[in-house]
């Protein structure tokens, strides 16, 4: 459900993992008749292709339902939908609204079931994030890290990942766009909220941002575009970082909006390399949870 519903040792053995595979692929464990079922009731490009990629690279099967192709668009309740699921395929991955539903799935079923992304939370994107940025400067572990933008589920997955990795979280978000509080509170040895993007991002080792409006919430661009006018991510703003400084943006970015293109496109940006390790990490954690 999120990166506290495994030991710390287990996430990082997964990342390290994660990039042994994406050097020596052959060294997956094969899950052939193995079946992946992932329920999306939000759109996906790298969550959806990366997954099932990491299913047919390890010899296994995906099977994929949006809410309109099952009983659950009809009103099937959730419950009775993971029961039957159990039955049939040997883990899930469901991209969802309301955090709840996920966890009324896990409650019902009898396998594995992962958070492929859901309101409050996007804990397989941070798996990727944690070995991208191992690839490119080494452990994470009491580095400083800050997220500028809204404190929305990549922005709460950080907050747990602050405390599985080790690291600083620096949040520079609009008044009224916090994370949840309990969950800064939880970890306030390690997270700290600004409401100034030029203080958040001094001498960090990486900056980190998301779009303004998340999926479902595309109704408030006009209005978020205003609160976060002073929260793009420039030049100017990645020179008051560390000088090996990186960038990240879990995608799809809007340029000239989150982020302006000069900072994506540049050297120091690690979007693309990024999006590639979702499908390794992904990979890992379905070995993990497939071989248990």
């Amino acid at each position: 459900m999120t990166l506290q519903d495994l030991p710390k040792s287990d996430i990082l053995a997964i990342v390290e993992r994660a990039t042994i595979l994406k050097h020596n692929p052959k060294l997956a464990s094969s899950q052939a008749r193995k079946t992946l079922g992932m329920i999306f009731e939000k759109s996906s490009t790298r969550t959806r292709v990366a997954f099932e990629s990491a299913m047919t690279q390890m010899d296994g099967a995906s099977l994929f339902l949006n809410s309109g192709d099952s009983q659950l668009g009809r009103g099937e309740p959730i419950a009775d939908t993971a029961r039957v699921l159990s039955r049939m395929v040997d883990c899930l991955a469901i991209r969802t609204f309301e955090h709840r539903k996920l966890e009324l799935f896990a409650e019902h079923s009898t396998i594995p079931v992962i958070n492929a992304l859901t309101d409050d939370f996007h804990p397989c994107q941070l798996l990727a994030d944690m070995q991208t940025y191992n690839e490119h400067r080494g452990s994470v572990s009491g580095k400083r890290v800050a997220w500028i933008g809204d404190g929305n589920n990549m922005c709460q997955s950080y907050i747990n990942a602050a405390s599985v990795f080790d690291f600083e979280l620096i949040i520079a978000c609009p008044e009224g766009f916090e994370p949840h509080p309990d969950l800064v509170s939880k970890y306030s040895d390690r997270v700290s909220i600004l409401y100034e993007p030029k203080q958040a991002a001094k001498n960090v080792d990486l900056v980190v941002t998301d779009v303004w409006a998340s999926m479902g919430k595309e109704e408030e661009q006009v209005k978020r575009r205003a609160s976060f006018v002073n929260y793009k991510i420039t030049a100017e703003l990645m020179a008051l970082a560390a000088s090996d400084a990186l960038f990240m943006h879990c995608l799809p970015a809007h340029r000239g909006e989150e982020v302006s293109a000069e900072v994506i496109d540049a050297n120091d940006s690690i979007v693309w390399d990024e999006a590639e390790n979702r499908m390794h990490s992904q990979k890992a954690l379905l070995e993990a949870l497939l071989t248990l």
